[in-house]
C-alpha cells in the first residue's frame, strides 16, 4: 500500500499556518490501484483536527497521525516511571516548557492523554509531583472543556502572563490503552487494546502465557494465572486489533510484541482471547513490629507505592485487612506512623463503603496532593 502523502505536502502543510490553510486530507493507493482519500473531518476520520495521516489504512483509520502545527505531537510526559505518566511539557514556537497546575484537573488531563494516543487520564498530579522542570512555564490557568484535540486549543495564559514557579508544574497519569472487559473484576476479562482512537479485541491464535504475562504486568499485576480462549468472556465488537501475538515475555507493552494487525488478521470475535491476571501480593504492610501492622503499600503499574492518609478511616482499613486475610482493622495510623515510604503515592482520598474485597475497587481522588509524611498505616486483627 503506497502512501500518497508526499514529503512536499508535509513541508507545505507545516509551513501553511501563517496563511490560514486547513489540515490536509490523507490518501493511499488501494490494492486495485485506485487512489483514495480520507477526510480528517469525516464520520470515520483518519485523524483529528490539526493532524494528518502519515500511514493511512483502507478503512480510513490511521496507524500514524502527525500534528502538523508544531511537532509530533507538541506535548510530552517527562519524569514518570513509564511512558504514560509524567510532568506535562508543551512545545510552543519550537521550544519546550512546562505547564502550571493552577486550575489543572482531570479535563485537562484527558485532553493531554488523548493527544498522546491514550484513551484518557487516570489521574492528574500537582505541585511538581514528577519533578521540577526547567526553562519557561508556557501555559497557566488552563481551562479545557474536555473535548479539545490539543491542549493548545484550551483557554490559557501564555508565558508572558503566567505567575507560577516550577514547584507548580502539572503532571498526568494516562489510562493504559489496554483493559480486561466483561470479567466482573479488574484482574480478568476479555483482552481489549486501544489503537487509532478505538478499542478492539485480540485473537486467541497462538496467544499463550508469555503474552498474557506481558498484558498483566502492563496492567500492574505481578503476572498471569491463565489464558482463556474462544471468547470465554463474551464476544467483543469493532476491530480485531491483534492476531498471532508472539511475546518473548520480557516486553513491557503488548504492542512491542510481534503480531498481525487489524485488516490483515483472519479471526472472528468468537476467537477473542481473555486473560486472568494473578493478584499476588497486591497490598502489603511494611515497617510494623508484626506482619499484622505496618505502612500500607499497594502494587500498581508495575511498582509498589504508598497510600495517603487523607480521609483514610477504619472502613478503608477494614478493606485492606480483609484483603490480606485478616478479620478487620483494629486501628488506622496516620502521618507516616510506620515511617515514610518512597516511590509513588498510588492512592489518595479513599472512600470505601466497606463491602469491597480489593482496595482498588474503592473510589478515590483523581489528583494526588500528598507527601510521604502522610503515608497511612493499619493494624489488623
Amino acid at each position: 500500500m503506497n502512501v500518497l502523502v508526499a514529503l512536499v505536502v508535509l513541508g507545505l502543510v507545516r509551513g501553511s499556518l501563517a496563511f490560514g490553510f486547513g489540515p490536509p486530507t490523507c490518501g493511499f493507493t488501494d490494492s486495485d490501484g485506485v487512489a483514495r482519500t480520507c477526510n480528517p473531518y469525516g464520520s470515520s476520520p483518519c485523524c483529528n483536527q490539526y493532524r494528518f495521516c502519515d500511514i493511512p489504512r483502507p478503512d480510513c483509520t490511521c496507524s500514524v497521525c502527525i500534528d502538523y502545527r508544531i511537532g509530533n505531537p507538541p506535548v510530552r510526559l517527562v519524569g514518570g516511571q513509564d511512558g504514560r505518566s509524567g510532568r506535562v511539557e508543551v512545545n510552543i514556537n519550537n521550544g519546550w516548557g512546562t505547564v502550571c497546575d493552577d486550575f489543572w484537573d482531570i479535563k485537562e488531563g484527558n485532553v493531554v492523554c488523548r493527544q498522546l494516543g491514550f484513551p484518557g487520564a487516570e489521574s492528574v498530579e500537582l505541585s511538581g509531583f514528577h519533578g521540577h522542570g526547567t526553562g519557561p512555564i508556557l501555559m497557566d490557568d488552563i481551562g479545557c472543556a474536555g473535548n479539545e484535540g490539543s491542549l493548545l486549543d484550551c483557554t490559557h495564559l501564555d508565558s508572558s502572563a503566567q505567575n507560577c514557579q516550577h514547584s507548580e508544574d502539572a503532571g498526568v497519569t494516562c489510562t493504559p490503552g489496554i483493559r480486561l472487559a466483561n470479567g466482573g473484576v479488574s484482574h480478568r476479562g476479555r483482552l481489549e487494546i486501544y489503537i487509532d482512537n478505538q478499542w478492539g479485541t485480540v485473537c486467541d491464535d497462538q496467544f499463550d502465557m508469555s503474552d498474557a504475562n506481558v498484558v498483566c504486568r502492563q496492567l500492574g499485576f505481578p503476572g498471569a494465572d491463565s489464558v482463556q480462549s474462544e471468547a470465554s468472556y463474551g464476544q467483543g465488537s469493532g476491530l480485531i486489533h491483534m492476531d498471532d501475538v508472539s511475546c518473548s515475555g520480557s516486553e513491557t507493552n503488548i504492542l512491542d510484541c510481534t503480531y498481525v494487525g487489524a485488516l490483515q488478521e483472519n479471526c472472528e470475535h468468537r476467537e477473542d482471547v481473555g486473560v486472568i491476571c494473578s493478584l499476588g501480593s497486591e497490598v502489603r504492610l511494611v515497617g510494623g513490629s508484626t506482619e499484622k501492622k505496618g505502612r500500607v503499600e499497594v502494587f500498581k503499574d508495575g511498582s509498589w507505592g504508598t497510600v495517603c492518609d487523607d480521609l483514610f478511616d477504619i472502613t478503608d482499613g477494614n478493606v485492606v485487612c480483609r484483603q490480606l486475610g485478616y478479620t478487620r482493622a483494629e486501628t488506622t495510623l496516620s502521618r507516616a506512623y510506620f515511617g515514610q515510604g518512597d516511590g509513588p503515592i498510588h492512592l489518595d482520598n479513599l472512600e470505601c463503603t466497606g463491602t469491597e474485597t480489593n482496595i482498588f475497587d474503592c473510589p478515590g481522588a483523581s489528583a494526588i496532593d500528598c507527601g510521604h509524611s502522610e503515608d497511612v498505616g493499619v493494624s489488623c486483627v
